[in-house]
């Protein structure tokens, strides 16, 4: 293994770890705003307790995140100088700002909003929600931002000495990739965080606990969750996959297995790519259809790898494969238990169906996974560019790092990584336990236990 892979897999690890709490928290911010809008306008204490309970949540995602997030900063001059040091004029805008703002904008009325709800009267708690959520979007918007850069750079100069300046910051925050990156992957925060709470609401109906505020979970879960997750494949995903096809058009090509160029196109299914003979082995496609979701003619031209020097392929054409369509296919069977479940919802029987609940609740992890795999489709394609056709990735890192320094250093993060973990799941344990209406009413309130079916 050289530096190169070892930084790599290093940084990997590191931000798909770190990535498994803001995603809830973007999410969960929507729904504690809606939680505490309703309370507001109908004085409806259950979901003002709702609120209560998914900010401790909150809070607890939000503390793991920030502590595995300061590793990655600091990687940024540890195991990638070469970056750093080309990018760091543009990047470092981006990044500051979401420190600066929406960091603390975010981390301060959280304290208030779970604290300071009897000092500050109900309008003005709402105040503290709305601005929890608007910071943690904010923070997405600046994250996303760089992200958005680095796939598709635009307002900058390259200046004598290679550096890379930035020429336009508003030509960075209108980026034609982040117009539509950001609500892409904003709307997988509102799905995570959906699929999460109606988990957490079915598993309460299931034990016979908090009965009126699990069916608020599985209900507000539901509804979001079914509207994300329709907006998620349209128009979302389609034009964010038009985006790639017209700034990163090899790596549509390697997403979809499309070795050789064709007209009508079609639109793959299932197959395993082969690369040694260049083709997909055992293929399930439907004709035409890739050429339409591209070009919106049935008949129109896409072109495959064969079209690009080999050189301009994605490192790892499998895994994108891979990971795109299990991105997609995880994504459409969110749609169809949703959507099934809203319909169950709407015909008043969601809260009695034992196995529709079981689903929800098993459903819990898959949104983290079907997110892990999205991040991937958009890392692995961009390769093998750090800055997508401005810099390579292996002139990225730093030249004094060996990949033994990264190695060492991935395995002290295994160890911390995991005892975070732990700490994590059993601070989550502890408050499902409590419940929601010990965690409004504060550490000394009894615990509502129920009868167990």
């Amino acid at each position: 293994m050289d530096a190169l892979t070892a930084d790599r897999i290093q940084f990997a690890f590191t931000v798909i770890f770190h990535y498994l709490f803001p995603q809830l928290t973007m999410g969960l911010a929507l729904l504690i705003l809606i939680f505490k809008t309703i309370a507001l306008r109908t004085a409806n204490e259950t979901y003002n307790q709702a609120a209560h309970f998914w900010a401790r949540i909150f809070a607890i995602n939000f503390a793991i995140g920030v502590v595995t997030g300061i590793p990655m900063e600091f990687q940024f001059g540890t195991n990638w100088a070469g970056f750093s040091r080309a990018a760091g004029a543009v990047i470092g805008q981006t990044l500051a700002m979401e420190g600066t703002f929406s960091f603390f904008l975010e981390s301060s009325f959280l304290g208030l909003f779970i604290f300071g709800e009897k000092r500050l009267g109900p309008r003005l708690h709402w105040v503290t929600a709305f601005l929890i959520f608007f910071g943690s979007w904010l923070s997405g918007f600046f994250i996303i931002a760089t992200n958005a850069w680095m796939q598709h750079p635009v307002g900058y100069r390259i200046a004598g000495n290679g550096v890379i300046e930035l020429a336009s910051f508003w030509s960075v925050l209108s980026n034609p990739w982040l117009v539509w990156q950001y609500p892409h992957n904003m709307s997988a925060s509102v799905i995570t965080a959906s699929i999460v709470v109606s988990a957490t609401g079915a598993f309460y109906l299931l034990t016979g606990q908090h009965q009126e505020h699990a069916r608020i979970f599985v209900r507000t879960g539901v509804i979001a969750g079914a509207i994300a997750s329709c907006l998620m494949m349209y128009p979302l995903g389609d034009v964010q996959a038009r985006n790639v096809a017209t700034y990163q058009p090899a790596t549509l090509s390697a997403m979809e297995g499309l070795f050789h160029t064709a007209e009508g196109a079609p639109l793959a299914i299932l197959g395993q790519p082969n690369m040694r003979t260049q083709t997909l082995d055992n293929p399930l496609v439907i004709p035409n259809v890739l050429s339409f979701l591209t070009y919106r003619r049935w008949n129109a031209q896409v072109k495959g790898l064969d079209a690009y020097p080999k050189d301009q392929w994605p490192d790892n054409v499998p895994l994108l494969y891979y990971a795109y369509h299990n991105m997609v296919g995880l994504g459409t069977f969110f749609i169809a238990i949703l959507m099934f479940a809203l319909f169950a919802l709407w015909r008043g029987w969601l809260y009695e169906s034992r196995l529709l609940l079981w689903a929800l609740m098993l459903l819990a992890p898959f949104p983290y996974i079907a997110t892990t795999f999205g991040w991937m489709t958009a890392e692995l394609g961009r390769q093998p560019w750090l800055i997508y056709g401005l810099m390579r990735t292996a002139q990225g890192i730093s030249p004094q790092v060996v990949e033994g320094n990264a190695l060492f250093t991935l395995i002290g993060f295994f160890g911390m990584y995991g005892v975070l973990a732990l700490l994590f799941l059993f601070l989550v344990y502890f408050e499902v336990q409590r419940g929601p209406i010990a965690a409004a009413q504060g550490p000394a309130a009894p615990v509502q236990t129920g009868a167990v079916r």
